[in-house]
Order: structure tokens, then C-alpha cells, then sequence
């Protein structure tokens, strides 16, 4: 190609990406439908971002997916009966693609998409009410998530966050930490204050804003909430009895915890255990940052290769448990300066792994070193195996899952040998595998997973909520 040819191909993708941007923003208002290529949403995303999603196809599957072919997707379906749904228009394009048998895309997109051609623009009758108990690191992002999503048909509602006061202009400080974020960037859209109701409004979402010390203090029917899920983000309550507390006010009707449990509470990893919550549980886990990184890896190499026992490392960002510069802390190490030295700490992630895949039960080791980073992990994997596969036949299968299997929203796949922590900021998979750094050894390998512990994680507990309120989103393709 000429300098020019490339210009004007480059310029001709741009004309399709805006194209895309209102066709994308009505499909999910008027019918439901996220679009997305290669996981990557569609919904709220500038012409760059688009064509940059696109691109990750070289990662993904060999080859750029031209935005002509997914184009094309997206005018099909356009004349369906498409109600709510998660719809990966890059991955129908490069499927239909490699068809040989001279199937029209109108045919074949009619066999792919029939789990979502039901018409239905909510899959809730009613809409659920949700309160946010805490507002820091993961609060803060799951209430971006949850107002993004808010549409018409999106029931899931974020009616309130509950915190405790910290004096004069804790409203306002709350409000300004949700509008920017050092690592995650600018709120994306608009934030309001109402001082006398005690709310924030934002994207016309009315949030009321709880003062409380403990749950039994809030009668959450006085505030129009009813039959809530509340999610606690403190970290505070663990147990089963500690939560209950949580059940206490009026209002409220189910908890989930953002943080490892104890006892006999179940601990979701979605994509791995989730079936496992049943109508009837009133209080969930939905496991740690790690965990949910490390465990759809997991279960991917102990189905197919069998592990007999391991380890697992990670390389954990600081968080905010952690001090500034050298202080009294109860914990071991974690008094000396986060952002100045590396902390040899302990996880209980490789233990918390059985809880939801209960075969790895006893065969895990683990340990954490907190680095000088304020975001993105790294868990380093060695496993003892039944079988001895090869660094390409690894690779290759974790890509295969990551693309077309039921855990490609859990399991993201990187080749890039120039990649490093801050390029993988707000994935959306809880793991990221890193194929070029794989090792194998006869029956032992080493893996590599990246992930982000505040937004990877975040849209795990996101989709815990849904799986708990009976919100059972079609994927396309299956």
C-alpha cells in the first residue's frame, strides 16, 4: 500500500467507527444489546476506542478484523427481534469469516444470535434495588459500572450508598471522588450534588447518600428502597453472623461480600462456581481480586491437564490498608512505606481457590509481595501436571477458551512481548494470561496472569449481582 492508500484506509475506518458510535448507544437503550468486539464494549466509546478493539483480533485470532465485516454484522442485526443481550459482533465477523459453505451472513447470524431473539428489553419484571454499603476502591467503581448500565430496560438500580460521615463537605468529597480517579480517569458523563436531600445525581441517576455506623441503624423503606441487594465493599463484616446484620434493616433482602468470607458462605468466581447460587441464598462472596484472576486459569489447566499440586505468587499493587510511610501496623511488613518498597505479605488466594473448585482442594501453595504500584497484579503459576503439554499447546488453548468458550469473559489473552501493567487498566476480565511468558518444563509450567484488582474484579462482583437477582444475560455467540 501507498502512504495514501493507508490514510485513507485509516480515514474510511474512522467514518465506519463513528457510524457505529449512535447505532451501538440505541441498540442498548431501545432493545438492551451490548455490543462488544472481542469483549471489548462498544457502548460509551470514542471512534479510537473502536478501532482499537478491533485491532485486538491480531491478539485474538491472527488477524485485524475490518470494521466493513463487523459493520455489516451490526446492519443485520439491526433487523432482528434482539432484546437483552451481550452480542460480540468482532467474534461473528472472523467466525463467519472462516465458513466454507457459502452460508449467506443473514443465515448464519439468524442460528447464532437465536438465544437473544426474544424481543424482551428487561429480563427482570421489576426493577432491583441496589445499595452500595462502603464507597471506597471497588464502591466507587461498581457504582461507574452500575450507573453506565442504567437504561430503561437495565433494572438493576443503584438507589443508595451507605458510609460513614466524615464532617462538613463529606457530600461534596464523595461526589468529586466518584467525578475523577488518579488510575480509572474522569467519570463519563455528569455529577451533581442535591446538599439538602443528602443525594448525588448522576447521569440522572438519584443516589442517596446513607450516614450510618452500623447496618441496624438504616430503615432503608424510609428512603423508597425495598427488597434490596446490598453489596459491602468494607471488608469489615466476613462471617455469616456479621453479615446478617446486613439483613437487620428494613429494606434489605440479600448481601453480597467484595471480599474473601469465612465459614461455610459460598465464594463465587463467576464463570466457574456461579451455578452454585441458588434463589434462596441471602448472603454471597464473590472471592477476592486474585482469586478471581487465578481460578478460571486454573480450571482450564486442571481440565485439561490435571494438576497435582502448585503454587502461586502474586505480585500484588499497595492498597490502602497499607501506609503511606513507615507506621504502626498489626499485620507484619505492611507498616513500611507502600510506595517505597516491595512487601512480603501472605494470600489467602490458593487456599480460596478450592472453595470454588473444590478438585484443587490442598494441591496450592501461596504467598504475595505488595509492589510500589497503585494498580494491576501479576499472579506467577507454577504447576506440577498429569500430562506434559508444550508452551505452544498451553498457548493455544487458552486462547481457544478465551475466544469460544463460556469463560471468555473471565479469561483475556495477551502476545504482545512489549506489554506492561498500566497497558491493562480497566480490562474487564478479572485475568489477562500472558502467552509469551510461559515456560514449560516436562510436566511443570510456570503461567503468567495479569489483572487489574479494582476493575477486572469489579465486573465479576457485577455479574455475581446479576446471577443473584436472576438476571441471566444471553451471550452471542454461545
Amino acid at each position: 500500500m501507498t502512504s495514501d492508500a493507508y490514510l485513507a484506509d485509516y480515514l474510511n475506518e474512522q467514518t465506519l467507527a463513528e457510524k457505529m458510535i449512535p447505532e451501538v448507544g440505541q441498540m442498548y437503550r431501545e432493545m438492551g444489546v451490548i455490543l462488544t468486539v472481542f469483549g471489548r464494549k462498544l457502548m460509551n466509546s470514542s471512534t479510537i476506542d473502536i478501532i482499537k478493539a478491533h485491532r485486538l483480533g491480531i491478539h485474538m485470532v491472527g488477524e485485524r478484523i475490518d470494521l466493513t465485516a463487523t459493520a455489516a454484522v451490526l446492519e443485520a442485526l439491526k433487523t432482528m427481534n434482539l432484546g437483552v443481550s451481550r452480542v460480540d459482533i468482532g467474534k461473528l465477523a472472523y467466525n463467519f469469516s472462516q465458513l466454507s459453505n457459502g452460508q449467506s451472513l443473514a443465515d448464519y447470524l439468524s442460528e447464532e444470535v437465536s438465544s437473544a431473539n426474544h424481543g424482551q428489553i428487561s429480563l427482570l419484571e421489576q426493577p432491583q434495588d441496589v445499595v452500595l454499603y462502603g464507597f471506597g476502591r471497588i464502591g466507587r467503581i461498581l457504582a461507574r459500572l452500575l450507573i453506565e448500565r442504567t437504561t430503561a430496560g437495565n433494572k438493576l438500580r443503584l438507589k443508595a450508598i451507605v458510609v460513614r460521615s466524615k464532617g462538613a463537605g463529606d457530600l461534596e468529597k464523595r461526589a468529586s471522588l466518584l467525578r475523577r480517579d488518579s488510575i480509572h480517569g474522569p467519570f463519563n458523563g455528569s455529577i451533581s450534588v442535591d446538599h439538602e436531600n443528602s443525594a448525588i445525581i448522576a447521569n440522572g441517576n438519584y443516589i442517596k447518600v446513607i450516614y450510618a455506623n452500623q447496618p441496624e441503624d438504616i430503615d432503608y423503606t424510609a428512603h423508597g428502597i425495598d427488597n434490596a441487594l446490598i453489596v459491602d465493599n468494607t471488608g469489615v463484616f466476613k462471617d455469616e453472623e456479621a453479615l446478617s446484620r446486613h439483613l437487620v434493616p428494613k429494606g434489605a433482602s440479600k448481601v453480597l461480600l467484595t471480599a474473601p468470607a469465612s465459614g461455610s458462605i459460598k465464594n463465587i468466581v463467576y464463570g466457574v462456581n456461579h451455578s452454585d447460587i441458588k434463589t434462596t441464598d441471602t448472603i454471597v462472596c464473590a472471592a477476592s481480586c486474585t482469586t478471581n484472576a487465578i481460578t478460571p486459569v486454573l480450571k482450564v489447566m486442571n481440565d485439561a491437564y490435571g494438576v497435582v499440586n502448585g503454587h502461586v505468587e502474586t505480585i500484588h499493587s499497595y492498597t490502602n490498608d497499607q501506609n503511606l510511610i513507615d507506621n504502626y501496623h498489626k499485620a507484619d511488613r505492611r507498616g513500611r512505606s507502600a510506595p517505597l518498597n516491595m512487601v512480603l505479605t501472605s494470600t489467602g488466594a490458593a487456599k480460596a481457590v478450592a472453595k470454588a473448585l473444590p478438585e484443587l482442594s490442598g494441591k496450592l501453595t501461596g504467598n504475595a509481595i505488595r509492589v510500589p504500584t497503585p494498580n494491576v497484579s501479576m499472579a506467577v503459576i507454577k504447576l506440577n501436571l498429569e500430562k506434559a503439554p508444550t508452551r505452544e499447546e498451553i498457548n493455544d488453548h487458552i486462547r481457544d477458551i478465551a475466544l469460544n468458550s463460556d469463560m471468555s469473559e473471565q479469561i483475556a489473552y495477551s502476545s504482545s512481548t512489549e506489554v506492561v501493567s498500566t497497558d491493562f487498566v480497566g480490562t474487564p476480565e478479572p485475568g489477562i494470561f500472558d502467552s509469551v511468558a510461559t515456560i514449560t518444563q516436562d510436566n511443570s509450567c510456570v503461567l503468567y496472569v495479569w489483572y487489574d484488582n479494582e476493575f477486572g474484579y469489579s465486573t465479576q462482583v457485577l455479574r455475581v449481582m446479576r446471577e443473584m437477582v436472576g438476571m441471566h444475560i444471553p451471550q452471542v455467540p454461545a
